[in-house]
């Protein structure tokens, strides 16, 4: 039997996408990794008391009471090493990671968006602003998306996506909650095994027979 992924999940609020993952791993959806541990960006934020509930390991570090970005990053990067992260998953983190953390886990980050990509990302593109940006232009059909993380913000290699229909009575408010619910909490734990597995089967010694 394959060792399991140690996923580690990056969050900055309520904490739903890492509930959806908590979820998927206690069902057996996701059978091939693991959550060791959770990086909050704020001390505040409802994803941390999820953490609590479950005894998943966590830690918060807070880029305000950091001197400067770069101490931000390094002891994010301590809280990883420590977890033994082999998958980082960004769940809701608020936080655009530099050049050089990405490069400490190429093709080892992932992200959930709240739209198809490319529509609505990039700088700018998160939270209620996405869904804003989706009912002015008036598009008919929006939903989630899945991608490897990069230098450039939601510009990865998609893993997955899945779309919802826009109904004309639609908020930006209500058009979140059903993306959510519909695309984000099935596609995000629905890649993390995905991904959890190939890394599985990529450690040494861990080949399958």
């Amino acid at each position: 039997m394959l060792e399991k992924t140690k996923i580690v999940v990056f969050v900055s609020g309520g904490g739903t996408n890492l509930q959806a993952i908590i979820d998927a791993a206690k069902s057996g959806l996701i059978k091939s990794g693991e959550i060791v541990g959770v990086v909050s960006s704020s001390p505040t934020a409802y994803a941390v008391e999820r953490a609590k509930k479950e005894g998943i390991p966590y830690t918060v570090v807070s880029l305000k009471e950091c001197s400067s970005r770069a101490e931000f990053e390094e002891k994010i990067l301590e809280s990883t090493e420590k977890y033994g992260a082999e998958l980082i998953v960004l769940a809701g983190f608020m936080s655009i990671l530099s050049a050089e953390f990405i490069s400490r886990y190429r093709d080892r980050i992932i992200n959930v968006h709240p739209s198809l990509i490319p529509s609505f990302c990039g700088k700018g593109y998160y939270g209620l602003n996405v869904h804003k940006a989706a009912l002015e232009y008036g598009v008919k059909v929006t939903g989630a998306t899945v991608h490897y993380v990069n230098e450039i913000p939601d510009g990865g290699k998609i893993i997955d996506q899945k779309s919802v229909r826009v109904s004309p009575s639609d908020t930006p408010e209500s058009l979140q909650k059903k993306v959510m619910q519909k695309c984000e909490w099935i596609i995000l734990p629905r890649a993390c095994e995905k991904i959890s597995a190939m890394i599985a089967k990529s450690k040494k010694g861990n080949i399958a027979k």
